[in-house]
Protein backbone atom coordinates (compact mmCIF):
# COMPACT_ATOMS: atom_id res chain seq x y z
CA UNK A 1 0.00 0.00 0.00
CA UNK A 2 1.68 3.20 -0.64
CA UNK A 3 2.26 5.94 1.58
CA UNK A 4 -0.91 7.05 2.78
CA UNK A 5 0.00 10.62 3.59
CA UNK A 6 0.77 11.76 0.74
CA UNK A 7 -1.91 9.31 -1.12
CA UNK A 8 -4.44 11.54 0.61
CA UNK A 9 -2.87 14.70 -0.02
CA UNK A 10 -3.08 14.35 -3.66
CA UNK A 11 -6.33 13.26 -3.05
CA UNK A 12 -7.48 16.90 -1.92
CA UNK A 13 -6.88 18.33 -5.60
CA UNK A 14 -10.50 16.55 -6.22
CA UNK A 15 -12.56 18.62 -3.56
CA UNK A 16 -13.14 21.96 -5.25
CA UNK A 17 -13.94 23.40 -2.00
CA UNK A 18 -10.84 22.88 0.07
CA UNK A 19 -9.29 25.53 -2.55
CA UNK A 20 -11.09 27.81 -0.26
CA UNK A 21 -9.12 30.60 1.57
CA UNK A 22 -9.30 32.97 4.52
CA UNK A 23 -7.50 35.92 4.56
CA UNK A 24 -5.12 34.39 2.35
CA UNK A 25 -4.79 30.86 4.38
CA UNK A 26 -6.47 27.73 3.41
CA UNK A 27 -9.57 26.74 5.58
CA UNK A 28 -9.71 23.91 7.81
CA UNK A 29 -12.92 21.80 7.45
CA UNK A 30 -13.19 20.15 10.86
CA UNK A 31 -17.40 20.62 10.07
CA UNK A 32 -17.91 17.22 8.04
CA UNK A 33 -19.34 15.35 11.09
CA UNK A 34 -22.55 17.73 10.00
CA UNK A 35 -21.73 17.47 6.42
CA UNK A 36 -18.31 16.24 4.28
CA UNK A 37 -17.20 18.20 0.98
CA UNK A 38 -17.96 16.45 -2.16
CA UNK A 39 -15.42 15.78 -4.76
CA UNK A 40 -15.62 17.17 -8.49
CA UNK A 41 -17.23 13.93 -9.86
CA UNK A 42 -19.99 14.60 -7.74
CA UNK A 43 -20.44 18.16 -9.03
CA UNK A 44 -20.08 16.84 -12.57
CA UNK A 45 -22.47 13.63 -11.59
CA UNK A 46 -25.36 16.04 -10.71
CA UNK A 47 -24.49 18.51 -13.57
CA UNK A 48 -25.11 15.50 -15.97
CA UNK A 49 -28.09 14.20 -15.04
CA UNK A 50 -30.08 17.36 -15.31
CA UNK A 51 -28.74 18.33 -18.58
CA UNK A 52 -28.55 15.25 -19.93
CA UNK A 53 -31.06 12.91 -18.61
CA UNK A 54 -33.36 14.81 -16.06
CA UNK A 55 -37.05 13.37 -16.59
CA UNK A 56 -39.30 11.70 -14.30
CA UNK A 57 -39.69 7.88 -13.52
CA UNK A 58 -41.13 4.93 -15.58
CA UNK A 59 -41.59 6.95 -18.91
CA UNK A 60 -41.66 5.18 -22.03
CA UNK A 61 -39.43 7.90 -24.56
CA UNK A 62 -35.16 8.14 -23.82
CA UNK A 63 -34.43 10.53 -21.12
CA UNK A 64 -36.97 8.44 -18.49
CA UNK A 65 -35.11 5.18 -19.44
CA UNK A 66 -31.76 6.69 -18.94
CA UNK A 67 -33.35 8.41 -15.59
CA UNK A 68 -34.56 5.39 -14.45
CA UNK A 69 -30.93 3.70 -15.46
CA UNK A 70 -29.24 5.85 -13.56
CA UNK A 71 -31.38 5.29 -10.29
CA UNK A 72 -31.14 0.93 -10.88
CA UNK A 73 -27.11 1.97 -10.91
CA UNK A 74 -27.66 3.77 -7.72
CA UNK A 75 -29.70 0.95 -6.18
CA UNK A 76 -26.77 -1.03 -6.54
CA UNK A 77 -23.94 0.86 -5.55
CA UNK A 78 -25.59 1.63 -2.14
CA UNK A 79 -26.44 -2.13 -1.63
CA UNK A 80 -22.01 -2.86 -2.63
CA UNK A 81 -21.74 0.30 0.23
CA UNK A 82 -24.02 -1.55 3.22
CA UNK A 83 -23.03 -4.88 2.55
CA UNK A 84 -26.02 -6.36 0.94
CA UNK A 85 -27.06 -9.11 -1.32
CA UNK A 86 -29.79 -7.30 -2.56
CA UNK A 87 -30.25 -3.80 -3.96
CA UNK A 88 -33.97 -3.43 -4.51
CA UNK A 89 -33.76 -3.53 -0.37
CA UNK A 90 -31.99 0.15 -0.14
CA UNK A 91 -34.31 2.93 -0.99
CA UNK A 92 -33.64 6.79 -0.89
CA UNK A 93 -35.41 9.95 0.33
CA UNK A 94 -34.84 13.21 1.82
CA UNK A 95 -32.17 12.32 4.72
CA UNK A 96 -32.15 10.02 7.40
CA UNK A 97 -34.22 12.13 10.15
CA UNK A 98 -37.36 12.28 7.93
CA UNK A 99 -36.85 8.42 6.11
CA UNK A 100 -36.66 7.45 10.07
CA UNK A 101 -39.61 9.65 11.09
CA UNK A 102 -41.79 7.93 8.20
CA UNK A 103 -40.60 4.78 8.71
CA UNK A 104 -41.03 4.84 12.33
CA UNK A 105 -45.04 4.47 11.42
CA UNK A 106 -44.99 1.81 9.52
CA UNK A 107 -42.84 -0.02 11.81
CA UNK A 108 -44.52 1.00 15.05
CA UNK A 109 -48.30 -0.11 13.76
CA UNK A 110 -48.17 -3.71 15.58
CA UNK A 111 -46.95 -1.75 18.41
CA UNK A 112 -49.08 -2.30 21.66
CA UNK A 113 -48.96 -0.77 25.42
CA UNK A 114 -47.11 -3.04 27.08
CA UNK A 115 -44.38 -3.45 24.46
CA UNK A 116 -41.32 -1.94 25.44
CA UNK A 117 -38.49 0.31 22.39
CA UNK A 118 -35.05 0.68 23.67
CA UNK A 119 -33.57 3.85 22.53
CA UNK A 120 -29.80 5.59 23.72
CA UNK A 121 -28.60 8.48 25.77
CA UNK A 122 -25.99 8.81 23.17
CA UNK A 123 -27.81 8.67 19.77
CA UNK A 124 -28.42 11.58 17.35
CA UNK A 125 -32.38 12.64 18.13
CA UNK A 126 -32.98 11.35 14.96
CA UNK A 127 -32.85 7.79 16.33
CA UNK A 128 -34.53 8.67 19.75
CA UNK A 129 -37.75 11.12 18.73
CA UNK A 130 -39.06 9.13 15.98
CA UNK A 131 -39.26 5.53 18.01
CA UNK A 132 -39.99 7.93 21.03
CA UNK A 133 -42.88 9.55 18.74
CA UNK A 134 -44.29 6.21 17.42
CA UNK A 135 -44.22 4.89 20.77
CA UNK A 136 -46.39 7.47 22.40
CA UNK A 137 -49.08 7.20 19.59
CA UNK A 138 -48.88 3.37 20.63
CA UNK A 139 -48.83 3.04 23.77
CA UNK A 140 -45.69 1.43 24.14
CA UNK A 141 -43.27 1.75 26.62
CA UNK A 142 -39.78 3.53 25.90
CA UNK A 143 -36.86 2.89 28.15
CA UNK A 144 -33.54 4.42 28.12
CA UNK A 145 -30.22 2.88 27.52
CA UNK A 146 -27.69 4.56 30.01
CA UNK A 147 -24.18 5.98 29.19
CA UNK A 148 -21.01 5.45 31.45
CA UNK A 149 -19.98 9.27 31.72
CA UNK A 150 -16.22 8.49 32.44
CA UNK A 151 -15.71 7.67 28.52
CA UNK A 152 -19.11 8.24 26.85
CA UNK A 153 -19.63 4.62 25.77
CA UNK A 154 -23.08 2.76 26.18
CA UNK A 155 -23.62 0.98 29.10
CA UNK A 156 -23.86 -2.57 27.76
CA UNK A 157 -24.87 -4.36 30.82
CA UNK A 158 -27.62 -1.56 31.47
CA UNK A 159 -28.46 -2.51 27.88
CA UNK A 160 -29.21 -6.16 27.92
CA UNK A 161 -30.42 -5.90 31.71
CA UNK A 162 -33.20 -4.16 29.60
CA UNK A 163 -33.82 -6.89 26.60
CA UNK A 164 -37.12 -8.93 27.44
CA UNK A 165 -39.75 -10.55 25.43
CA UNK A 166 -41.83 -6.99 25.51
CA UNK A 167 -38.86 -5.78 23.42
CA UNK A 168 -40.06 -5.30 19.89
CA UNK A 169 -37.10 -2.84 18.65
CA UNK A 170 -33.86 -1.71 19.54
CA UNK A 171 -32.46 1.75 18.20
CA UNK A 172 -28.88 2.30 18.00
CA UNK A 173 -25.95 4.13 16.53
CA UNK A 174 -23.29 2.68 15.05
CA UNK A 175 -21.13 5.49 16.06
CA UNK A 176 -21.85 8.87 18.33
CA UNK A 177 -22.02 11.94 15.96
CA UNK A 178 -20.97 13.82 19.13
CA UNK A 179 -18.37 11.48 20.85
CA UNK A 180 -16.96 9.54 18.26
CA UNK A 181 -18.07 6.37 20.16
CA UNK A 182 -17.99 3.03 17.76
CA UNK A 183 -20.87 0.76 19.42
CA UNK A 184 -20.24 -3.02 18.92
CA UNK A 185 -23.58 -3.17 16.64
CA UNK A 186 -23.23 -6.78 15.85
CA UNK A 187 -23.51 -7.76 19.24
CA UNK A 188 -25.91 -5.97 20.11
CA UNK A 189 -28.25 -6.93 17.04
CA UNK A 190 -27.36 -10.51 18.63
CA UNK A 191 -28.60 -10.24 21.78
CA UNK A 192 -31.60 -8.08 20.33
CA UNK A 193 -32.77 -10.96 18.68
CA UNK A 194 -32.16 -13.56 21.39
CA UNK A 195 -35.09 -11.32 23.42
CA UNK A 196 -37.34 -11.31 20.08
CA UNK A 197 -36.88 -7.84 19.07
CA UNK A 198 -36.03 -6.04 15.71
CA UNK A 199 -33.23 -3.44 15.41
CA UNK A 200 -32.66 -0.21 13.56
CA UNK A 201 -29.17 0.81 13.39
CA UNK A 202 -27.94 4.73 12.27
CA UNK A 203 -25.27 4.70 10.32
CA UNK A 204 -25.15 8.38 9.19
CA UNK A 205 -21.48 8.92 11.47
CA UNK A 206 -20.31 6.33 10.87
CA UNK A 207 -20.59 5.61 7.23
CA UNK A 208 -17.33 7.98 6.27
CA UNK A 209 -14.86 6.62 8.38
CA UNK A 210 -15.54 2.67 8.16
CA UNK A 211 -17.04 -0.79 6.76
CA UNK A 212 -20.70 -0.86 6.94
CA UNK A 213 -22.33 -4.65 6.57
CA UNK A 214 -25.93 -5.29 7.19
CA UNK A 215 -25.14 -9.29 7.04
CA UNK A 216 -22.14 -9.85 9.09
CA UNK A 217 -23.83 -7.26 12.26
CA UNK A 218 -27.50 -9.42 10.98
CA UNK A 219 -29.52 -5.67 11.01
CA UNK A 220 -32.59 -5.72 10.36
CA UNK A 221 -32.92 -2.02 9.38
CA UNK A 222 -30.40 0.88 8.71
CA UNK A 223 -30.23 4.49 7.76
CA UNK A 224 -27.29 6.98 6.45
CA UNK A 225 -26.67 10.13 4.64
CA UNK A 226 -24.93 10.79 1.36
CA UNK A 227 -23.99 13.76 2.57
CA UNK A 228 -22.17 13.05 5.79
CA UNK A 229 -20.38 10.40 3.00
CA UNK A 230 -18.87 12.96 0.61
CA UNK A 231 -22.48 12.96 -1.64
CA UNK A 232 -25.15 14.88 -1.83
CA UNK A 233 -28.18 15.64 0.73
CA UNK A 234 -29.96 12.09 0.07
CA UNK A 235 -31.21 9.52 2.74
CA UNK A 236 -30.36 5.91 2.25
CA UNK A 237 -32.30 3.03 4.21
CA UNK A 238 -31.88 -0.57 4.25
CA UNK A 239 -33.96 -3.43 5.10
CA UNK A 240 -34.41 -6.71 5.08
CA UNK A 241 -36.49 -8.11 1.86
CA UNK A 242 -39.37 -10.38 4.06
CA UNK A 243 -39.98 -7.30 6.76
CA UNK A 244 -40.00 -4.86 3.79
CA UNK A 245 -42.50 -6.83 2.12
CA UNK A 246 -44.71 -7.85 4.90
CA UNK A 247 -44.92 -4.01 6.75
CA UNK A 248 -47.81 -1.48 5.77
CA UNK A 249 -45.95 1.42 3.73
CA UNK A 250 -47.56 4.38 4.35
CA UNK A 251 -47.94 5.84 0.45
CA UNK A 252 -49.97 6.83 -2.04
CA UNK A 253 -52.36 4.72 -3.90
CA UNK A 254 -50.62 4.61 -7.31
CA UNK A 255 -47.22 3.92 -5.77
CA UNK A 256 -46.02 0.01 -6.39
CA UNK A 257 -46.14 -2.30 -4.03
CA UNK A 258 -42.87 -4.02 -4.72
CA UNK A 259 -39.51 -3.16 -3.60
CA UNK A 260 -37.95 -0.58 -3.49
CA UNK A 261 -41.00 1.36 -4.74
CA UNK A 262 -43.01 0.72 -2.13
CA UNK A 263 -40.69 2.55 0.19
CA UNK A 264 -39.92 5.62 -2.34
CA UNK A 265 -43.30 7.44 -2.50
CA UNK A 266 -43.29 10.37 -4.09
CA UNK A 267 -40.91 11.41 -6.99
CA UNK A 268 -37.54 10.91 -5.68
CA UNK A 269 -34.49 13.55 -6.05
CA UNK A 270 -33.06 12.21 -9.06
CA UNK A 271 -30.30 14.33 -9.74
CA UNK A 272 -29.30 13.70 -5.91
CA UNK A 273 -29.29 9.94 -6.36
CA UNK A 274 -26.81 10.59 -9.25
CA UNK A 275 -24.85 12.44 -7.28
CA UNK A 276 -24.89 9.46 -4.25
CA UNK A 277 -23.62 6.64 -6.79
CA UNK A 278 -20.63 8.80 -8.17
CA UNK A 279 -19.50 9.18 -4.19
CA UNK A 280 -19.96 5.56 -3.85
CA UNK A 281 -17.50 5.13 -7.10
CA UNK A 282 -15.57 7.46 -5.77
CA UNK A 283 -14.56 5.90 -1.98
CA UNK A 284 -14.47 2.67 -4.42
CA UNK A 285 -11.91 4.22 -6.88
CA UNK A 286 -10.15 5.19 -3.75
CA UNK A 287 -9.49 1.91 -2.93
CA UNK A 288 -8.93 0.49 -6.15
CA UNK A 289 -5.97 3.12 -6.57
CA UNK A 290 -4.51 3.08 -2.89
CA UNK A 291 -4.26 -0.95 -3.73
CA UNK A 292 -2.82 -1.15 -6.88
CA UNK A 293 -6.30 -3.20 -7.67
CA UNK A 294 -7.52 -1.83 -10.46
CA UNK A 295 -10.15 -4.67 -11.40
CA UNK A 296 -11.65 -4.93 -7.59
CA UNK A 297 -15.42 -5.41 -7.50
CA UNK A 298 -17.27 -2.50 -6.01
CA UNK A 299 -17.37 -3.98 -2.77
CA UNK A 300 -13.95 -5.18 -2.51
CA UNK A 301 -13.10 -2.13 -3.72
CA UNK A 302 -15.09 -0.02 -1.00
CA UNK A 303 -13.09 -2.68 1.89
CA UNK A 304 -9.83 -1.10 0.65
CA UNK A 305 -10.60 2.32 0.73
CA UNK A 306 -11.74 1.94 4.70
CA UNK A 307 -9.17 -0.32 5.16
CA UNK A 308 -6.69 2.91 3.53
CA UNK A 309 -9.07 5.98 5.52
CA UNK A 310 -9.08 4.06 9.03
CA UNK A 311 -4.91 3.88 8.99
CA UNK A 312 -5.20 7.10 8.19
CA UNK A 313 -7.27 8.84 10.50
CA UNK A 314 -6.44 7.17 13.38
CA UNK A 315 -2.99 8.35 12.56
CA UNK A 316 -4.33 12.12 12.61
CA UNK A 317 -6.93 11.20 15.23
CA UNK A 318 -4.23 10.36 17.52
CA UNK A 319 -2.57 13.41 16.98
CA UNK A 320 -5.22 15.38 17.93
CA UNK A 321 -6.06 13.67 21.02
CA UNK A 322 -2.30 13.90 22.27
CA UNK A 323 -2.32 17.84 21.50
CA UNK A 324 -5.62 18.36 22.88
CA UNK A 325 -4.85 16.46 26.13
CA UNK A 326 -1.86 18.75 26.70
CA UNK A 327 -3.73 21.74 26.99
CA UNK A 328 -5.06 21.83 30.70
CA UNK A 329 -8.09 24.10 29.87
CA UNK A 330 -9.06 22.11 27.47
CA UNK A 331 -11.43 18.64 28.30
CA UNK A 332 -12.05 15.98 26.10
CA UNK A 333 -15.07 13.89 26.31
CA UNK A 334 -15.55 10.22 24.83
CA UNK A 335 -12.14 7.59 24.75
CA UNK A 336 -9.07 9.56 25.11
CA UNK A 337 -6.66 6.36 25.24
CA UNK A 338 -4.49 5.24 22.17
CA UNK A 339 -4.58 1.73 22.70
CA UNK A 340 -8.89 1.75 22.70
CA UNK A 341 -8.86 3.38 19.12
CA UNK A 342 -10.75 1.03 17.69
CA UNK A 343 -13.79 1.84 19.71
CA UNK A 344 -14.09 5.03 18.34
CA UNK A 345 -13.66 7.32 15.36
CA UNK A 346 -12.14 10.96 14.83
CA UNK A 347 -14.74 13.09 16.25
CA UNK A 348 -13.47 14.71 19.17
CA UNK A 349 -15.83 16.81 21.34
CA UNK A 350 -14.14 19.58 23.72
CA UNK A 351 -14.69 21.92 26.50
CA UNK A 352 -12.82 24.95 27.79
CA UNK A 353 -12.84 25.89 31.45
CA UNK A 354 -13.01 29.29 30.74
CA UNK A 355 -14.77 30.37 27.23
CA UNK A 356 -18.18 28.75 26.10
CA UNK A 357 -18.67 26.61 23.11
CA UNK A 358 -19.92 29.31 21.09
CA UNK A 359 -17.25 31.67 21.52
CA UNK A 360 -14.44 29.09 20.51
CA UNK A 361 -16.18 28.09 17.99
CA UNK A 362 -16.84 31.60 16.61
CA UNK A 363 -12.90 32.65 17.49
CA UNK A 364 -11.99 29.18 15.50
CA UNK A 365 -14.00 30.24 12.35
CA UNK A 366 -12.16 33.89 12.36
CA UNK A 367 -9.39 31.83 12.41
CA UNK A 368 -10.41 29.46 8.99
CA UNK A 369 -10.77 26.75 11.10
CA UNK A 370 -14.56 25.85 10.76
CA UNK A 371 -16.13 23.52 13.65
CA UNK A 372 -19.07 23.04 15.14
CA UNK A 373 -20.51 24.14 18.79
CA UNK A 374 -23.60 22.83 20.36
CA UNK A 375 -25.23 19.59 21.06
CA UNK A 376 -25.70 18.60 17.10
CA UNK A 377 -28.93 16.66 17.83
CA UNK A 378 -27.12 14.75 20.46
CA UNK A 379 -29.55 16.29 23.05
CA UNK A 380 -29.22 13.22 25.35
CA UNK A 381 -25.92 13.00 25.62
CA UNK A 382 -25.09 16.52 26.72
CA UNK A 383 -28.13 16.53 28.64
CA UNK A 384 -26.83 13.80 30.85
CA UNK A 385 -23.53 15.02 30.85
CA UNK A 386 -25.05 18.49 32.53
CA UNK A 387 -23.12 20.54 29.22
CA UNK A 388 -26.74 22.20 27.61
CA UNK A 389 -27.39 24.69 27.08
CA UNK A 390 -24.02 25.39 25.56
CA UNK A 391 -23.07 22.06 24.01
CA UNK A 392 -19.50 21.26 23.56
CA UNK A 393 -17.49 22.21 20.49
CA UNK A 394 -16.84 18.89 18.01
CA UNK A 395 -13.57 18.71 16.04
CA UNK A 396 -14.50 16.12 12.86
CA UNK A 397 -11.73 15.01 10.87
CA UNK A 398 -12.06 12.64 7.72
CA UNK A 399 -9.88 11.34 5.04
CA UNK A 400 -8.82 14.51 3.35
CA UNK A 401 -8.06 16.90 6.21
CA UNK A 402 -4.16 16.65 6.79
CA UNK A 403 -1.87 16.19 10.20
CA UNK A 404 -1.22 20.17 9.01
CA UNK A 405 -4.56 21.23 9.78
CA UNK A 406 -4.51 19.31 12.79
CA UNK A 407 -1.68 21.30 13.80
CA UNK A 408 -2.46 24.31 13.10
CA UNK A 409 -6.15 23.30 15.37
CA UNK A 410 -3.88 22.90 17.99
CA UNK A 411 -1.60 26.26 17.91
CA UNK A 412 -5.27 27.71 17.23
CA UNK A 413 -6.05 26.32 21.14
CA UNK A 414 -3.24 26.93 22.40
CA UNK A 415 -3.27 30.78 21.57
CA UNK A 416 -7.29 30.57 22.79
CA UNK A 417 -5.77 29.13 26.30
CA UNK A 418 -3.09 31.58 26.30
Amino acid sequence: MPDTTQFFLRLRDQFPALERELDERPVVYLDGPAGTQVPQRVIEAIQQYLSRHNANHGGRFATSRESDEVLDRAHRAAADLLGADDSDTVFFGPNMTTLTLAFSRALSHSWRPGDEVLVTRLDHDANVSPWVLAARDRGATVRFVEIRRDDCTLDLDDLRSKLSDRTRLVAVGCASNSVGTVNPVGDICRWAHDAGALTFLDAVHYAPHAVIDVASWDADFLACSAYKFFGPHVGLMWGRRELLEALPAYKVRPAPDDLPGKWMTGTQNHEGIAGVLAAIDYLADLGREISGQAGLDRRAALLEAWAAVGQHEQQMGQRLLAGLLDIPEVKVWGITAADRWTERVPTVSITHSRLRAAEMAERLGRDGIFVWAGNYYALQLTETLGLEPDGMVRLGLVHYNTFEEVDRTLAALRRLSA
